[in-house]
Order: structure tokens, then C-alpha cells, then sequence
């Protein structure tokens, strides 16, 4: 893991993500790639001459201002001893931070999230849904107020088909980083519902084709696939929950492509995604 990419936009939330990305960095000798999306205010820029808006003084005056913020920024202690490169894009912020992370070969997108309900996550949440949606890599949603971030159990919920093998193995390494215990998860639910005898199965062969010493294993019968992994987590205090992706619907079919913008923004834990 050489280059982790935290969009930033110097909020509460941004800082606890940067804080997260710091630690995992020290850890793997990883560089932060601390990017902001500029997106000027409507109000006063003509949209005809938005090609153009990286020469004009509008544009100028509020990169300035930026950079100004990224000074103080990049002075948090838990910085130190990191190689730090920041940026400054005019951009859409989903397409902005999915380009960047393309072109700087980014191996970790570390995402803040308010995780509230409404209005308020209506930038925050979709962008963050856009991008777990989008990303080639993984991307980690945190919390406001994630200070320390060293998960050693983490839940990895999933519906244990062959398909879900495919980047399993990036899960694995990621738990690695920190020894982490693996907690396997299966929600049954009256809308996807299946035997005990069947999932076990499935569990035990998905798990026995990888070399994995300290895990668990559950099925959890709750009303809904999203509210059975919230709630098992919660049972167990885990600290992190990770899925697979899906490039069509954000998560497989399985979680019909909402349980990954639900987590995203509702989860008190941390969620960590790979894309299948």
C-alpha cells in the first residue's frame, strides 16, 4: 500500500479520515495524497466559461485560499514523519477524487462522512456513495471523532458465492496490516432466505480456499440485510465492517445497491469496501 488518497475539505470529518490514512500510513510507509475539489460558487461564475476557470481571478483568489487552509492543515501532529502531497482541483468531487485516483495510482481512498440522516448527507453521504460506487480501490468510510484506528475484529458480511472470491484476498491483506480477528457474516432474511445447512456450506468452502488462522462465523437472522450487519457489529463491538463492491450498484445484487450507501452513512463504524 504506497499511496493513500484523503479528499479533503477541512471539516471534522475530513481531519478524522486524514488521522485514519496517517496511522495506516506509518504502519505500510505509505504517502497521503490530501486532495480538495474547488467548486466555485455558482452564483457568480458563468457556466460558459468554465473551461477557462483555472486562469481567472475568481479562480485564483479562492486556490489561494485553499492552499492557505492546506498550510495549517498538513501541520497536525499526526502528520509528522509522513511524506505529504496535496492538490487542488476544479472538479465535481466524486469525478474529481475517482480521476485523481486513477492518475496518481492511489491503493487506498480514505473518505470522511458525517452520517447523518436528511439534508446534511444529501454532499457528504451521496459523493461518498458515488465514490465507494466508482472506485477501483478500496475505499474507507470514517466517522467523525475516529481518533484511533486499530481494528481488530472486523466483520466481513457477504453472500459467500464464487463471485465474491475475486478480491477477497485484498481483504485479507488489508486485516493483516493490523492482526485483526475475521469475523464471516451471512444475514438471512425472509426476502433472501436459506438453510442453515446450505450457508454453512458455502462459508466453509468460501473460507477454506484462503489461509486464515483466527476467524468466527455467524449467520444473523434480522429483517433486512443492512440492519443485520449494523446490528451483529454492533453486538460483537467490531471495529470495522468490510463488503464487496459491485461497479453497477455499489454492492453486489444481494444488497440491491443500497446497503452500501446506507453503511456508508449510518454506520457508527468504520466501513471499508472492495471492489468485485
Amino acid at each position: 500500500m504506497k499511496r493513500i488518497l484523503v479528499p479533503v475539505d477541512f471539516s471534522k470529518e475530513a481531519e478524522s479520515a486524514a488521522r485514519v490514512a496517517a496511522s495506516i500510513a506509518k504502519k505500510k510507509g505509505s504517502e497521503i495524497y490530501l486532495l480538495h475539489m474547488l467548486e466555485l460558487p455558482v452564483n457568480i461564475i458563468d457556466p460558459s466559461e468554465l473551461g477557462g476557470l483555472n486562469k481567472g481571478p475568481q479562480a485564483l483568489f479562492y486556490m489561494k485560499q485553499a492552499h492557505e487552509k492546506f498550510a495549517s492543515f498538513v501541520k497536525l501532529p499526526f502528520f509528522k514523519g509522513i511524506k505529504v502531497v496535496e492538490s487542488v482541483q476544479f472538479h465535481m468531487a466524486f469525478a474529481g477524487i475517482i480521476e485523481e485516483s486513477k492518475k496518481n495510482k492511489i491503493d487506498l481512498i480514505v473518505m470522511g462522512s458525517r452520517g447523518a440522516s436528511g439534508l446534511q448527507e444529501m454532499f457528504i453521504g451521496s459523493n461518498t456513495e458515488k465514490v465507494v460506487r466508482r472506485s477501483e480501490v478500496p475505499v474507507l468510510v470514517i466517522k467523525k471523532g475516529t481518533d484511533k484506528f486499530d481494528p481488530k475484529d472486523i466483520v466481513f458480511a457477504s453472500d459467500f458465492k464464487k463471485e465474491s472470491k475475486k478480491v477477497f484476498q485484498n481483504v485479507v491483506d488489508f486485516a493483516k496490516i493490523f492482526d485483526s480477528k475475521m469475523h464471516f457474516l451471512y444475514v438471512n432474511t425472509i426476502h433472501n432466505f436459506d438453510t442453515t445447512k446450505n450457508i454453512e456450506k458455502k462459508m466453509n468452502k468460501f473460507i477454506g480456499d484462503f489461509d486464515i488462522k483466527d476467524y468466527t462465523k455467524a449467520i444473523y437472522n434480522d429483517i433486512s440485510i443492512e440492519k443485520g450487519i449494523l446490528s451483529y457489529s454492533r453486538d460483537i463491538k467490531a471495529d470495522l465492517i468490510a463488503l464487496n463492491t459491485h461497479g453497477r450498484s455499489g454492492l453486489s445484487q444481494l444488497f440491491n445497491g443500497s446497503i452500501g450507501r446506507e453503511l456508508a452513512n449510518h454506520a457508527l463504524r468504520p466501513v471499508i469496501t472492495f471492489k468485485m
